[in-house]
């Protein structure tokens, strides 16, 4: 009996701003999850080409403008068809000038406190990313302030607590982690996973297995373009 195949991400981590110290330690770990096989590239050429090997596309920490008008086109089309799509913490400080990823993502970062113990709060616990969690996350991280709220166009699944750490711009609404449907893709973000030593948190990993695995539609076998394999 063979092994099912398992799903193919291609995890992008290209930065034209601030490039983060994490990035291989997140790659390493999405590979470690061992459910994925993980493609990783900086080469924005890659999105030129057909995409729809991938079961979802992984900004990790992208910053800046990472993609050419064709990647940008193509990307969209393969969400649109049905790809998944995962941002990674600085995913939101990604590709300012386009629009369509604006209203992709959810949400643009606008500012954040000092790295800093705080605490996460879990809205909803009905999604493979939360399940895990208690009702309250004890987590370090940069706590990102947003432009604007995801609401109402996402579901929230957990937001921060302002009241634990120093330097909250928000208030009480304050999403970190949504997901949302993007025609007929689907979209998962999460703000957390600053620091190399997230990525050895298991509930960290667990949080990305399963808000990737959930983008990625992993078990339900169903490819861009709609149907199945």
């Amino acid at each position: 009996m063979t092994a099912p195949e398992r799903p193919a991400l291609l995890v992008y981590t290209r930065t034209t701003d601030y490039r983060h110290d994490s990035l291989a330690a997140g790659v390493a770990a999405l590979r470690g999850l061992g459910v994925f096989d993980v493609d990783a590239t900086e080469d924005p050429a890659l999105f030129e080409r057909p995409l729809d090997r991938y079961a979802a596309v992984v900004f990790l920490s992208t910053s800046g403008e990472v993609l050419t008008p064709a990647g940008r086109e193509r990307l969209a089309a393969y969400v649109e068809a049905g790809g998944g799509f995962a941002g990674v913490h600085a995913a939101a400080c990604t590709e300012y000038d386009w629009p369509y990823y604006g209203e992709l993502l959810g949400a643009r970062f606008d500012r954040h406190p000092a790295y800093q113990p705080g605490r996460a709060v879990v809205e909803d616990h009905d999604h493979p990313a939360t399940r895990h969690l208690p009702a309250v996350w004890e987590f370090t991280d940069e706590w990102y302030d947003f432009r604007s709220s995801p609401r109402p166009a996402a579901r929230v699944l957990v937001r921060a607590d302002e009241s634990s750490y120093e330097g909250g711009g928000m208030g009480p609404d304050h999403p970190l982690a949504w997901c949302r449907d993007q025609g007929a893709g689907r979209v998962f973000y999460t703000a957390l996973g600053h620091a190399a030593e997230a990525y050895e948190d298991p509930a960290f990993l667990a949080h990305l297995r399963g808000g990737i695995g959930w983008a990625a539609r992993a078990g339900e076998r169903v490819s861009p373009g709609g149907g199945t394999p």
